[in-house]
Parts: structure tokens; sequence; C-alpha cells
């Protein structure tokens, strides 16, 4: 089911209307649905590659529209959440952040996590409804869904534009480790930073 959905999707990055089914793609990957839009966006830069930036701002804005569907989803119909969040394996996860935020602590643990699974493979459509389980700032989840899926969107879109197919080939051998790898460096750096302007307050 998963290979058939994958080449479906990139039936749609060759379709004439590929914008409007980026999109939609984008929209629902953020709350349900499993193939990442990046499986359109490589092929589609690399058709029109003019196109690059536009590519990029259609599938960032959807993808984190997409993302407050999902948290709404988690706000407002607990039980169908908590399955999705079963399937995913991540319901002792998010038990414990309940716990954590309802006694003052955990926002901080979270909100890392939250930018990893927007950056990184991890399944972000599961943390946008966990965070919506648990009542997550909805603001800073607005925020925070901004910064790593338009960081993570704007990369794939301009190194397609830069390498082409040898992005694309490097994307399917390597692309989940460093994409997770400069997620987690990413997160450290601005930890130390956060720290620092901390200590000096």
């Amino acid at each position: 089911m998963f290979q058939s959905l994958y080449k479906y999707c990139l039936n749609l990055a060759a379709h004439k209307s590929s914008k409007l089914y980026l999109g939609i793609v984008s929209f629902t990957e953020s709350s349900f649905f499993p193939i990442p839009p990046d499986v359109m966006i490589i092929p589609m830069v690399i058709a029109k590659k003019k196109e690059y930036f536009k590519i990029f701002l259609i599938t960032s804005i959807f993808s984190v529209l997409g993302g407050i569907f999902g948290y709404l989803l988690g706000y407002l119909f607990y039980d169908l959440s908590i399955h999705v969040i079963q399937f995913y394996g991540y319901e002792n996860k998010v038990e414990n952040l309940k716990t954590s935020l309802s006694q003052g602590s955990g926002f901080f643990a979270w909100l890392s996590i939250l930018f990893l699974a927007g950056f990184t493979p991890l399944p972000y459509k599961a943390f946008t409804i966990a965070s919506g389980v648990v009542g997550f700032s909805l603001p800073v989840f607005i925020v925070v869904s901004l910064i790593s899926r338009s960081l993570r969107f704007f990369i794939v879109a301009y190194l397609s534009y830069k390498f082409g197919d040898l992005f694309t080939e490097f994307m399917e051998k390597h692309g989940s480790k460093w994409f997770t790898i400069i997620g987690i460096l990413i997160v450290i750096v601005l930890g130390i930073i956060f720290l620092i302007f901390k200590f000096n307050a």
C-alpha cells in the first residue's frame, strides 16, 4: 500500500495541476497521510526549476495549515486522536508529556521534539495531533511548525534546484539520516543559546 501511494504521488508531481495536488498532499501529510510532500517537491522542482520558490511556499503554507488541522483533531476528538498516536507508538510519551505540562515542566522538551518532528523524518502528523491532545500552546505550535517545516522544505526545494538528479539520489540513500543529524544539531545550538541568555539575564 505504501509503495502504491508513493508511486501515485510521483505521478501527481507530473500532472498539469501538480501545484494543487502538492498543496493537498502537504496539508493531509501533516494530519494523517503517510507520504511526505518531499516526494513531489523534488521532481516538480527538477521539471520547473524557475518555480522552486513557489513550490517551497505552497508546501510550507499548506503543511502548516494541515498541522493546525491535526492539532484541532487532537484537541477536539480525543478518542480518534489516541488511535492515531497509538498507531505510531507514542501513547506513553504523550501521557508523560501531559503529566509534565500539568506540573509546569516539559514545555521546552516538547518544543524540541516538535521542531524535530517538523524538520526530520519523524512522523510530524503524530506530533501535531499529540500537541492538541495535551493542549500545547497553539501560537507556539504554529511558530515552531512554520520554522521547522519551512526550513526543511526550502532545503529540499533549493538543493533540488541546484543539483537536480544528484540530490534525488542523495535523498534516496542518505536523506533521512542527514536531516535527522542537522535537526538535532539545530536543537542543540538553540538550546545552548537559550541557556547562555538565561544565565546572563
